[in-house]
């Protein structure tokens, strides 16, 4: 009898040890990121209007975990002194945010911005350069990390890539160079100003994975016709991502918003 007990008890310490694990297999979770060029909430057919509240209203009607926004203005004269629209969709969606400055603008500042509905654990802001002999407007790219409701950190980063070729591909490499590195899964969502066909693509396509690999066009947002918005992860890691849409959204912005699942184990 009392062999009898102390087997059982011995089955249910394995059985609770079993259960509790560092070994115990962790369970898919799924997430839906977008990535959105907000032309500083300025509707194009609205004249000098500020709308953040449009934009919100596409980001809470599809109810992203993330979204990548690019040309947000933080206290500049067009978009209001003392308005920071990373904040302001923050606001309203319900979400964190953390906002990455390109340039100086109208007495304040211009740039990209991320929203997450989990805590962001860190963030980061790297400038991408441009060539000397190449000039044009700089650029950036914001990234956080954060930790998903089945425990795995992911880094999640958005980018407005330059106009000139040459220098979208010397911001790919930084962008690289900076992040590529790291072993958690990463996401890189934006507007990279770059059809598909393109070298910069073709580069990215090296290292990242896109989400769709016949992508709908996302401009303009009348007749759009160029695909240059994507959703992209990081080769090698445990994310899955697919089922990218393109949203038919053609007042808030000269953009169309993109969305895509995704699934990690």
């Amino acid at each position: 009898m009392k062999n009898s007990l102390f087997s059982l008890l011995i089955l249910l310490a394995v059985a609770v040890f079993a259960q509790a694990g560092p070994d115990k297999p962790v369970k898919k979770f799924k997430f839906k990121v977008m990535t959105y060029n907000i032309h500083h909430c300025n509707p194009p057919s609205a004249g000098d209007k500020i709308d953040v509240e449009a934009i919100a209203k596409v980001i809470i009607a599809e109810k992203p975990d993330f979204v990548a926004l690019q040309e947000v203005d933080v206290n500049t004269e067009r978009s209001g002194k003392g308005k920071n629209q990373a904040q302001q969709l923050a606001a309203l969606t319900g979400m964190k945010f953390y906002f990455s400055k390109a340039i100086d603008h109208q007495g304040g500042d211009y740039g990209v911005a991320v929203l997450s509905k989990y805590q962001i654990e860190d963030s980061v802001r790297y400038a991408l350069p441009i060539h000397a002999d190449k000039p044009e407007e700089n650029r950036t790219v914001a990234a956080i990390t954060v930790t998903l409701p089945n425990k795995q950190k992911i880094i999640f980063a958005s980018t407005h890539l330059g106009l000139k070729e040459p220098n979208r591909l010397l911001q790919a490499e930084t962008i690289m160079e900076k992040l590529g590195k790291t072993e958690l899964p990463m996401i890189l969502a934006g507007d990279f100003n770059a059809v598909p066909e393109s070298p910069v693509i073709a580069y990215s396509d090296k290292y990242f994975t896109r989400t769709c690999s016949d992508c709908k066009p996302t401009i303009p947002v009348e007749m759009p016709n160029k695909t240059i918005d994507f959703i992209m992860f990081k080769k090698g890691s445990k994310l899955k991502g697919a089922d990218t849409k393109v949203i038919d959204e053609k007042y808030a912005s000269d953009h169309l918003p993109v969305v895509a699942s995704f699934e990690i184990d």
